[in-house]
């Protein structure tokens, strides 16, 4: 017979495939008496599963919802599966979705085994994510992870940056929170390096390590750490608003750039498109991509833009 722990495990995770078992099926599967079985129900139920038992000829046993989650028992499908769809989720724009898949994702890597995550790794490896449907900027998973248990556990995190202008350089810190807005994820750290306060894009940062080095937290000068974000990348870019009248049904411009812009429809088959972004170049490919006539409202250097591609495309065509 199995130890009473092992066994109890094992009655836990036989409750979790299906919703109700008999009393005699629960024992023959585990090899016990009935008696037995009764007080691994008991000892479940004292580590906080509500195993609901129901008496007679037709009774059995099953695990019903209680007032809080219990910890979980996945076989190996089910813990690559739970894996992947937390790394799919972590770059999900729906609101808070984000967040929580990564807290959940910290949680499962760091008791994953090997095997297993490498299983999940080569699977999310292979996995093609439909068009419109990722952020911006694509943060590998792992990188999430690392970060999020160093946050966590008030460990000092090393790792390598890259700035905007392509600088690459290596940065000491106290990570504090992440934060995902704009359709990008940013750490909130305090640059040993610097001496201040610091937000990094993920998606630039790389090869995050743990130093082993605890830290006490330090007060952040700032409502919070989405508040400081805004802060600094409010101050650092100059955001161009583009507004533009295209001839064309709202519904169709939506269909091809949608996720990226307003559009409200307007009077005669036309629509208002707008959209915020720090290069308009891709303002420019964007209009250009709805195949239809278009009028720029703003920003004014749009059309000189437009009017230099022009040129440089009629030059293209010359034979």
């Amino acid at each position: 017979m199995t130890s009473p722990g092992n066994r109890t495990l094992r009655l836990l995770s036989i409750l979790q495939q299906r919703r109700h078992w008999a009393g005699g099926d629960l024992a023959a599967r585990l090899g016990v008496s009935l008696r037995t079985l009764r007080r691994d129900v008991d000892r479940l139920r004292e580590l906080g599963y509500p195993v609901a038992a129901q008496p007679g000829v037709d009774g059995g046993y099953r695990l019903a919802p209680g007032a809080a989650l219990p910890p979980l028992v996945l076989d190996d499908d089910e813990a690559v599966a739970l894996t992947v769809g937390l790394q799919a989720a972590a770059s999900s724009a729906v609101a808070g979705m984000a967040e929580a898949s990564v807290r959940a994702l910290t949680v499962v890597t760091q008791v994953l085994p090997a095997r297993l995550r490498r299983r999940a790794d080569a699977l999310s490896a292979m996995t093609v994510p439909a068009a419109g449907g990722v952020w911006g900027a694509v943060v590998d998973p792992q990188v999430l992870v690392a970060v999020a248990g160093a946050c966590r556990d008030t460990e000092r995190l090393e790792f390598s940056y890259t700035a905007a202008d392509g600088a690459r350089t290596e940065r000491l810190t106290e990570p504090f929170r992440l934060v995902a807005m704009g359709r990008r994820w940013y750490l909130v750290a305090y640059d040993l390096g610097r001496g201040d306060w610091r937000s990094f894009r993920l998606d630039r940062l790389s090869a995050p390590r743990g130093t082993g080095q605890r830290f006490a937290p330090r007060s952040l000068p700032a409502e919070d750490a989405a508040a400081f974000v805004r802060s600094g990348t409010d101050a650092r870019s100059a955001a161009h608003v583009v507004e533009a009248l295209v001839d064309a049904p709202a519904d169709d411009v939506r269909r091809r750039i949608g996720a990226w812009a307003t559009v409200t429809e307007q009077v005669g088959g036309t629509c208002r498109l707008r959209m915020e972004t720090y290069d308009l170049s891709w303002a420019a490919l964007a209009l250009g991509s709805v195949g239809a006539e278009f009028t720029v409202l703003s920003p004014p250097a749009l059309p000189a833009l437009l009017a230099e591609w022009a040129g440089r495309f009629e030059r293209a065509t010359r034979v």
